[in-house]
């Protein structure tokens, strides 16, 4: 349950401020909604307080946890590129990145950086990866109170040979 005032996820979207918490009336049905406003984009979302958590909307990580996104952007994937098609490889990647996981947006970004080191990535494959990088970025700065580039360049040099 969220307060107003609280920084939360929301999948693909990122972080963002519940700036109010309202009752709406769907037909003689009433509901009550978070009122997100993501914090990149200014976009405000009515999120239904009852599916929030299905959706995937959480709570940012704690800083305690920044050690463990780091360990799995240092991580070689065992089997990179392994799924042969794109649109295969794209498939998965959106379904992890719509779980609002941070691990499995990590693993996401970490497979691209890999799979780039080998190829050239097509345009579908550097979107996912940047918006992987900046859920990842976003989330981590925010945990540490550090600067988005700072974090970056942090995540950058782990995939610098």
């Amino acid at each position: 349950m969220f307060k107003i005032g609280d920084c939360a996820v929301y999948p693909t979207q990122g972080i963002g401020v519940i700036e109010a918490i309202e009752s709406k009336d769907f037909g003689g049905i009433k509901a009550e909604f978070y009122i997100l406003r993501i914090i990149d984009n200014d976009m405000t979302i009515m999120v239904p307080i009852s599916n929030a958590s299905h959706i995937g909307m959480r709570c940012p990580i704690d800083k305690k946890r920044v050690s463990s996104i780091f360990d799995v952007l240092g991580q070689r994937p065992k089997t990179v590129g392994a799924i042969a098609s794109w649109s295969r490889r794209q498939r998965e990647y959106n379904d992890k990145l719509k779980t609002g996981d941070l691990f499995e947006v990590a693993e996401v970004l970490r497979e691209l950086y890999c799979i780039r080191d080998g190829k050239e990535l097509s345009y579908g494959e550097k979107k996912v990866l940047e918006l992987a990088r900046r859920l990842v970025v976003k989330e981590v700065a925010l945990a540490e109170g550090a600067d988005e580039t700072a974090v970056t360049e942090r995540i950058e040099n782990l995939f610098v040979h």
